[in-house]
């Protein structure tokens, strides 16, 4: 586990830094779309159950409600025109690479729950998952993203937990790499 913490580490910092200019201009055009904050701060349950603050930019109107993303899809869309192509794009998750660089997140493990998703969080607890620090992605999200319920996504989230290697985070991010580029199971 030191050498996934390393990696986290070492490509965090390094991606934050080539980013940087990337990161402000995403954040520019945020601002200029609609008001309120380019990033978006969120309560989720990470590594043992304990909550910590993600950082996402922001995609939806100031006042949306904290939901799941299927749950949101009851609601009339709170995603702004900038937000919708950067949740399409996955560029609203690159944030997260400040969770990574501080140990609240890895670049690889579980999607970390909402707070407010009890249900799905006694269900991760019961798998053993929270075992692991939370990820940017995960084997639940190159094998359906959003599109998986949340039993199957705690089974995978169970799975990559029990069976973790080096060499499998690795073929999870080129599989994400992947994904994000042919927008499979984006929403």
């Amino acid at each position: 586990m030191c050498w996934k913490r390393l990696t986290d580490l070492i490509l965090s910092v390094v991606a934050l830094m080539w980013l940087a200019p990337w990161l402000l201009f995403i954040a520019l055009v945020i601002k200029l779309d609609s008001p309120g904050p380019a990033i978006f701060r969120q309560r989720r349950v990470g590594r043992f159950g304990k909550l910590f603050e993600i950082y996402k930019f922001r995609t939806m109107r100031i006042g949306t409600p904290d939901l799941a993303t299927d749950k949101m899809q009851l609601l009339p869309s709170p995603v702004t025109r900038v937000g919708n192509y950067l949740r399409k794009t996955s560029l609203d998750e690159l944030p997260q690479l400040i969770n990574v660089a501080l140990g609240e997140m890895s670049l690889v493990g579980p999607r970390p729950a909402l707070y407010n998703q009890t249900e799905l969080t006694a269900k991760r607890i019961a798998a053993g998952v929270l075992d692991f620090p939370p990820g940017i992605t995960g084997w639940a999200q190159i094998n359906g993203r959003d599109e998986l319920p949340d039993d199957v996504k705690v089974a995978s989230d169970q799975w990559y937990c029990q069976n973790w290697k080096y060499w499998l985070d690795w073929r999870i991010i080129f599989s994400t790499i992947k994904a994000v580029l042919t927008r499979r199971g984006a929403k």
